[in-house]
């Protein structure tokens, strides 16, 4: 099989995650916090130092917490549960967000009565318009402003900096979504005024399912909306204080946990970004030759990494994906990518969404070849 839905879950992962997870299974499959005895230690230390890489790697302080959960959904849903939001406030959020951001943000609409306004996209480039953005901060003040830094549907790059800048003149929340960029694109916490980072363990990290979480950068508070055991303070019925203990309640998946140590240590950010890139134009410039492709791209080859949509005439996307599936063994996605949002501007509600490929490490031309010779016989 040639595998190119990457930006779904990267597969498969470096063998040194494999190894680590067997090792963690069979020594180190215990509870974590729940212990003083000498395994429970270790466990908690493994704990202890893959959160000090995932600081390390956004140049986060050493106050920063960093709080695991079971995925980025779950920790996006006690982010923005979690947020001190209330009735007409206004939060902005990219057209381009997955549904882990949109449905989320939805939920508390209908509970608080809050106000969502998208950021304004250039309908032309599909980038975001920030001159038009400052207006609309201007017109009506954020509270929040929620980003995802890498569409999964589209691959575009947005410019969070400028974004997050823009809304600090405003003393907004800032919140990035980084399932599609943390490990391939460089994310400097401070640089870019992020308060919030959400991660993705099993995606541009190369580590396994089962682990996500959040990075409070700046240490901004949170109600908690996920409660239950923590292996302290059990009397009490009151989520432990503290910056990560009250948000990570259960027991922790320490075999995952294991599996983004040792992909944390295995990165190289600067390699896999050179390698993606250069992937990426040679895809495209292999689709721009064929009749009858429709291609998503931003206009700036800079602004875009890893990902690429299209659709090919006369075939819905669901169609092409199985054909491509059944006669030649390869993996893309097809449809709407859980990104309700950004198909509008897309305008393919006639193919029924798009044909998505995703690369990643593992990939190489001959993946591509293949796909653009199958796509040529069709």
């Amino acid at each position: 099989m040639i595998y190119l839905d990457n930006a779904a879950t990267t597969f498969p992962k470096p063998e040194e995650v494999y190894q680590a997870m067997d090792k963690a299974n069979r020594e180190l499959s215990i509870n974590a916090g729940r212990g003083s005895y000498r395994l429970a230690r270790e466990a908690s230390k493994l704990i202890s130092d893959t959160k000090q890489q995932l600081r390390d790697i956004v140049y986060a302080d050493i106050s920063a917490s960093v709080v695991f959960a079971p995925s980025i959904t779950i920790a996006l849903n006690q982010v923005i549960q979690g947020l001190e939001l209330n009735r007409g406030d206004v939060v902005y959020v990219s057209p381009y967000e997955h549904n882990a951001v949109a449905r989320t943000i939805h939920l508390v609409e209908k509970q608080k009565g809050i106000v969502i306004k998208f950021l304004p996209l250039n309908e032309q480039t599909l980038e975001v318009d920030l001159d038009r953005m400052r207006y609309e901060f201007a017109k009506d003040k954020p509270r929040a402003v929620i980003c995802i830094h890498v569409s999964n549907v589209t691959g575009y790059i947005l410019p969070v900096k400028e974004i997050f800048e823009a809304a600090k003149e405003y003393e907004a929340i800032t919140v990035l979504d980084t399932a599609q960029s943390l490990g391939l694109i460089p994310v400097d916490s401070k640089s870019i005024d992020a308060d919030i980072i959400s991660f993705a363990g099993h995606k541009t990290l190369y580590g396994p399912f089962g682990i996500g979480g959040f990075i409070n950068v700046t240490g901004i508070s949170l109600n908690e909306c996920i409660v239950g055991g923590t292996g302290s303070d059990s009397l009490n019925l009151d989520m432990p204080a503290g910056s990560e203990a009250k948000y990570e309640s259960a027991s922790k998946n320490i075999v995952a946990i294991a599996g983004l140590n040792a992909a944390l240590k295995k990165i190289d950010q600067s390699m896999l970004l050179k390698k993606e890139q250069e992937l990426t134009d040679y895809l495209i410039k292999g689709l721009e030759k064929l009749d009858g492709i429709k291609l998503y791209l931003p206009t700036s080859s800079e602004k875009h990494v890893g990902i690429v949509s299209f659709n090919l005439e006369g075939y819905s996307a669901e169609d092409l994906g199985t054909i491509l599936d059944e006669d030649f063994d390869i993996a893309v996605r097809t449809g709407y990518h859980c990104a309700p949002w950004i198909h509008e501007y897309l305008k393919d509600s006639s193919s029924l969404g798009t044909v998505r490929i995703g690369l990643g490490q593992f990939n190489n031309i001959s993946d591509i070849d293949n796909l653009i010779n199958a796509l040529e016989d069709l």
